[in-house]
Parts: C-alpha cells; structure tokens; sequence
C-alpha cells in the first residue's frame, strides 16, 4: 500500500523559520533509514504558505487566494510517499521520525488512493490513460 504522510506546519514553519544542522542531519539520517529499508519513494519539504497559493471552484469560477493563510493547524509543511506492507508499518516508522519542528507537531499519515479501489467505473481505457501519465511523469522526474 502506498500511504502519504504529511508533516503539518507549526508557527515557526509557517514564519519561514529554518530547521538547525541538527535537525537537518537528523532528518537526513532518518530519510536514509526509510531508503535503506525501502519504504520511502519521495519526500520533501515546502515554502510557508506566505508564498503559496489557493484556487477556489465554484461552479465554472475559479478565484486565486494568495497566502498565506490563516489556520496553521490545517497547513502542510511537507510530506513523503512511502510503500508500506500496512497502516501498522507507516506508524511505527513515524514514531521513529524526530520531531520535524521546533515546536509540538503532527504528523499525519493518509492511504494512496489505487487503481482497485475504483472499482468498475475505472475501466481498462482509464487504467491504460493513467499508466501512460505515470510513465510520462516518471520521464520528467529524471
């Protein structure tokens, strides 16, 4: 199974405030340990949503909300995708994570939708349709 787990920003995130070489090499030492193991297939790390922004649907309207934006509690500072065995596995490797802030935070952990979990509205057509998309991402990755 493949699980996104979201680092979810705090005030010192959220002020631009950058981790110390502590932090960094603990971090770093911590992304190896999920590559050694191999469960981790990306990671990283985003602005504050001072330099973000938002686009609101609403029917056929779009309006474009600059950043940042008010609650941090709701905001993500970064995030990895891991393939895990189970939801189990993905929990025990956050708990091994170290505190990605300088202050309390939250790490959430969310199950990747898959082909199968459609159901029969993604027919083969769709199924073919995304694998050309994957491969073509993969290609710009590189």
């Amino acid at each position: 199974m493949k699980v996104m787990v979201i680092v979810k920003a705090s005030a010192s995130s959220e002020a631009g405030e950058m981790p110390s070489h502590e932090l960094l090499t603990a971090m770093g030492n911590y992304n190896e340990e999920l590559v050694n193991a191999g469960i981790m297939l990306a990671g990283e790390g985003l602005h504050p949503s001072s330099k973000g922004y938002r686009v609101r649907f609403s029917g056929k309207n779009r309006t474009v909300i600059d950043g940042p934006f008010a609650e941090t509690k709701e905001l993500i500072a970064g995030f990895w995708m891991w393939k895990v065995d189970s939801m189990e596995q993905a929990i025990e490797w956050v708990k091994k994570c170290p505190n990605p802030m300088m202050e309390d935070s939250d790490i959430e952990i969310r199950q990747v939708f898959e082909a199968e979990d459609f159901g029969a509205e993604f027919t083969s057509e769709l199924q073919e349709q995304e694998d050309r998309i994957r491969a073509a991402a993969e290609k710009l990755a590189k």
